[in-house]
């Protein structure tokens, strides 16, 4: 499944694409969403992706004992509070779309309303996401797959079931869908990542590409994620410790980048078979055979006459046996290598 812009696909024939989410790691503040923006498309990622809502998209703006988040690291907030300080404000949207271009990056968001897709839409935004949390809203996700561009599906804490129902509704517009293992849990231990589940959702999605969204505090499950074949990885982006409210799972720059280039890295080395030449420049630390004594013409060679030894200047070591009982053309001094062209 390929998204054309920029000549960027999601594929099992390349490096997973990176994602730089950056949610609520503004903090509510314009200037450093602006400066996160920027940051990513510096770090290697190939597409950032922000979210799309007013905190009334979501939750109710009441003070009621039901809508107070009672376990997590968002533990006494009330939802309305959270998502209010997390938004990113319409008015932002263009600066970012902006930066991104500069960059000749693709930036895409997930709506979580009506109205945020109608929003999305004026940029004529390339590719569409469904959060994990919003993977039961069939009416957003029948609206989203209406505009039939391709979408990415988190998967958090739903049933095959559940993300079976999500993708029919979506099919009834178009199959262009990558599915994302996720794990709800924020942050995610690394125990807990469950990357197996990487080839289930491969053995019941077979028509789609699987990706992970990640949220463990550093990049060591998105890179074993890789030789299970993800064509895409999303990590939460922060540009420094300050808090917020998506700091404890996020990464940053150099992380950032050091998982991009990482995935480049392994992705070649799982899936291109090829002699490398900086270990060939090494073969010298391997050993031949030399002459253990002075070995004169004609003599026979022996167990007592031979010894194999670094560096590797003649005969190779594994032609020890079978240099056994043969005769040499010229006279060998004690410590020198023997050389083919020596044997009779």
């Amino acid at each position: 499944m390929s998204i054309t812009k920029n000549n960027l696909n999601f594929s099992y024939k390349k490096p997973p694409l990176i994602i730089a989410e950056i949610s609520g790691n503004h903090n509510g503040n314009k200037s450093r969403f602006l400066k996160l923006i920027e940051k990513a498309c510096k770090s290697g990622a190939d597409l950032i992706k922000i979210q799309t809502y007013e905190p009334e998209d979501i939750t109710l703006s009441k003070r009621k004992k039901f809508l107070k988040i009672k376990k997590g690291i968002w533990k006494g907030k009330y939802f309305f509070d959270l998502y209010k300080k997390a938004c990113t404000p319409y008015r932002w949207h263009h600066s970012a779309f902006k930066i991104a271009k500069k960059y000749k990056k693709i930036i895409f968001s997930s709506p979580f309303s009506i109205k945020a897709v109608d929003f999305l839409e004026e940029f004529n935004v390339p590719v569409y996401k469904i959060a994990s949390f919003e993977i039961t809203d069939y009416n957003l996700i029948n609206y989203i797959a209406s505009k039939k561009k391709p979408i990415i599906i988190s998967t958090g804490m739903a049933s095959i079931k559940e993300i079976k129902s999500a993708i029919k509704i979506i099919e009834k517009y178009h199959k262009k869908i990558i599915i994302l293992h996720c794990v709800s849990n924020y942050p995610t231990k690394i125990k807990d990542t469950n990357l197996k589940k990487i080839n289930i959702l491969k053995q019941k999605f077979k028509k789609y590409h699987i990706g992970l969204s990640d949220h463990t505090d550093n990049i060591f499950s998105s890179i074993a994620s890789i030789p299970l074949g993800v064509c895409a990885i999303e990590k939460h982006f922060t540009i420094d410790s300050q808090k917020t409210p998506d700091s404890l799972f996020s990464i940053g720059p150099k992380m950032m980048k050091d998982l991009k280039d990482s995935s480049v890295e392994l992705f070649e080395s799982l899936n291109k078979h090829k002699e490398i030449k900086v270990l060939n420049k090494n073969i010298k630390f391997r050993r031949s055979i030399y002459a253990k004594n002075n070995i004169g013409i004609n003599e026979k060679i022996t167990d007592k006459n031979i010894i194999a030894l670094r560096p590797k200047i003649g005969i190779c070591a594994s032609q020890y046996y079978k240099l056994i009982g043969k005769k040499l053309k010229k006279n060998i001094k004690v410590n020198d290598p023997i050389f083919k062209n020596q044997i009779v």
